[in-house]
């Protein structure tokens, strides 16, 4: 895997500056946040960017007018505001009236490490999830990202993007169709470990540690939380003899319990590990990486953890 050369967030936004050059209705909102991406946006086409302050909940009023309006409409600030801060004006504004609004969530998981639990967006899938009308995209690289802008602007209904910052590994060519909602990134016939965002590039390093030890796993980017492509995602399970879910997010709710709940309702007797932030406050200040080994979701913690799993069944 190559390194990428631009910020998976830079990728989504430069996406999206092409797509509202050529379409005066797109309509960015902004609670008070930039990127580098951003700046060419807010320069080049002012009567499409709006900042409304820090005002997060006003926003997304302010969005679902402007999209019975008739525009489409993109809003944007940090993943832990914009979704709980937000959540009764999504919930009411926004899915109530099934508005093609995109939410962009930037910094999934504990990505604001250092700022600390107030910034931690460790529970936004659990409570965007059960929002009957909403999609929730995680793209792992920056072409995925680019992609999902794209998406967003066809899209009849809500979005949710969980958006991560940083450079981040290539997994996908440009010609790559994200239209089933999961990606069998590396083949295996031991366990499958299914991550989303950030955490894909982690199984990658854990699978080559597990590989040493003679234990081939596969891989999946669930970069489509929901709707979940079931029938695609069955089959692919079908494959392995356990499964390990492994994620940036609390083990309440997230894809752990999605792929429990999918095993319970099809009757499948696969064994099952969830790999996921306990439930539990995070005060911790550092940088990700140290955060990671803090709360076991480094790839030495992971690929132990999933080794002792093995060991027990």
């Amino acid at each position: 895997m190559a390194l990428s050369d631009i910020d998976i967030r830079d990728a989504f936004f430069d996406a999206l500056y092409q797509i509202a050059k050529n379409d005066p209705k797109v309509i960015f909102l902004t609670a008070d946040m930039s990127a580098h991406s951003l700046v060419r946006f807010k320069k080049d086409l002012p009567q499409q960017y709006i900042n409304v302050g820090v005002a997060e909940q006003n926003m997304v009023s302010v969005a679902a007018g402007l999209a019975l309006g008739g525009k489409r409409v993109f809003i944007y600030a940090i993943a832990s505001f914009i979704t709980q801060r937000c959540y009764e004006q999504i919930k009411v504004d926004v899915c109530g009236m099934a508005l093609p609004i995109t939410v962009i969530g930037v910094g999934p998981g504990i990505a604001y490490n250092s700022d600390g639990p107030t910034h931690h967006a460790i529970h936004d899938i659990a409570i965007m999830r059960v929002l009957p009308e909403i999609t929730i995209l995680s793209p792992a690289d920056s072409i995925a990202a680019s992609r999902f802008a794209q998406q967003a602007y066809t899209s009849d209904g809500p979005i949710y993007v969980r958006l991560d910052k940083g450079l981040w590994p290539v997994l996908y060519d440009h010609e790559y169709d994200f239209s089933s909602g999961i990606a069998h990134v590396k083949e295996g016939n031991s366990v499958l470990i299914i991550a989303t965002g950030s955490m894909v590039h982690q199984a990658h390093q854990t699978a080559s540690a597990l590989a040493r030890d003679g234990i081939d796993a596969g891989i999946i980017d669930m970069y489509r939380i929901k709707p979940l492509n079931k029938q695609e995602l069955l089959h692919y399970v079908a494959q392995y003899k356990s499964i390990v879910t492994l994620e940036e997010h609390s083990m309440s709710g997230g894809i752990g319990s999605i792929i429990s709940e999918l095993l319970t309702d099809t009757k499948k007797s696969i064994p099952l590990k969830r790999i996921a932030l306990a439930d539990l406050k995070y005060n911790g200040y550092g940088d990700r990486s140290w955060m990671h080994s803090l709360y076991g979701l480094d790839v030495t913690s992971i690929t132990k953890t999933i080794r002792a799993w093995l060991e027990e069944m």
